[in-house]
């Protein structure tokens, strides 16, 4: 009897150790748990705040970049839209025009070139035109140059697929050009011309002064 009181005795001592060095490793266990999680959450902390300071700088530099291109971008636009004012009343100005009225434009233009160039040389000249028939640069030509032999003789009259201006290729234009020097005559550059020095007129009078 007393030796298994003994052995219950030992058992209960071999259990209470096991379970005290149980209680150690999982104490210890949980400690390390603890430790780790607040180390874990201090760096997420951290990535979080440098995550947030690095989106605020972004974010600054894109209100900076915004702002500094915002006021670009409205100009753009305004510039745009004046420039296709401008394109829309030059057509509605050109459309409104009879052909008589852009024929003689077109007169003009060379007989003031030609009184420029002090003569030209039609024994081996070329005319080419645009948005022109044969029939009316054949009556150009003998008006601005007369004596001129067509349409059989030394000047050619050639028809061109576009215009030399690319910004109204739908409006005449006349070039008339020998060996020695080369003229001009365009409904467009007659626009051109006068865009450039009225323009500020012109803007002012579509928009208003304030746009000018």
């Amino acid at each position: 009897m007393e030796e298994l009181q003994t052995t219950e005795i030992l058992d209960r001592e071999i259990l209470e150790d096991a379970r005290k060095k149980a209680f150690k490793i999982l104490k210890s266990a949980d400690d390390t748990i603890k430790s780790k999680t607040g180390e874990w959450e201090k760096k997420t902390a951290g990535a979080i705040k440098e995550l947030e300071e690095k989106f605020a700088e972004q974010g600054r530099f894109a209100r900076d970049e915004i702002t500094a291109i915002l006021p670009m971008d409205k100009r753009r636009v305004k510039a745009e839209k004046i420039e296709n004012l401008l394109r829309s009343a030059v057509e509605t100005w050109y459309a409104g025009l009879s052909r008589e009225r852009v024929l003689g434009l077109l007169k003009k233009e060379l007989e003031k070139r030609l009184a420029v160039c002090g003569g030209f040389d039609v024994s081996q000249c070329r005319a080419v035109i645009h948005k022109l028939t044969r029939a009316e640069a054949e009556t150009i030509l003998k008006e601005v140059l007369p004596g001129i032999d067509l349409p059989d003789g030394t000047c050619r009259i050639e028809e061109a697929l576009s215009s030399s201006n690319r910004n109204y290729d739908g409006f005449p234009e006349f070039i008339l050009e020998n060996p020695h020097v080369k003229i001009y005559a365009s409904i467009s550059k007659t626009v051109d011309f006068f865009l450039r020095e009225k323009r500020a007129e012109l803007v002012a009078a579509l928009l208003g002064r304030e746009a000018s």
